[in-house]
């Protein structure tokens, strides 16, 4: 096995979004995955681009993908990334990559004045909060994520 942890390129996008359908599906939130090559693309490589991402691959095979942007902790005053997805083929969990991968997004976050990573899991994902705490992750369960979307989204923006 020979792992390759790199910046995610354009030419990339086809095999983000089919790991993104794979995450999707494992999350059991495959029927709100509307990703497409061409959105992707637009938020990561084109005017107003600012979604980065990184990529693992075994030789040619792509394995893993990782999504992340810029943050503002107000309260603290800390930049930061917020870490959108970070996905690894089932067959390559628990040999280093996903700890891998983070550490490349640590130190391009530190990079770039970046003092902390904020993400989200879900609350039956065993696996992967065993995974976070095992490397010094927090949770704050006072904390509940909101959104608006879809139809609640377009009555608030009219």
């Amino acid at each position: 096995m020979s792992i390759e942890i790199r910046k995610a390129t354009q030419h990339d996008c086809t095999g983000i979004v089919t790991l993104m359908r794979d995450f999707a599906e494992y999350e059991k939130l495959g029927h709100y995955c509307e990703i497409t090559q061409d959105k992707l693309a637009a938020a990561m490589f084109h005017d107003g681009a600012f979604v980065e991402g990184i990529t693992a691959f075994d030789d040619e095979k792509m394995i893993g993908y990782a999504l992340f942007y810029k943050s503002f902790a107000s309260f603290r005053g800390q930049c930061g990334i917020y870490l959108e997805d970070i996905f690894i083929d089932s067959n390559y969990r628990g040999k280093g990559v996903g700890e891998t991968m983070l550490k490349k997004i640590a130190q391009m976050a530190k990079m770039a004045g970046a003092e902390r990573i904020d993400f989200q899991v879900l609350d039956w994902n065993e696996p992967a909060i065993s995974f976070y705490e095992r490397l010094g992750a927090a949770s704050n369960p006072d904390e509940r994520h909101f959104k608006f979307s879809d139809k609640a989204f377009d009555d608030l923006a009219s």
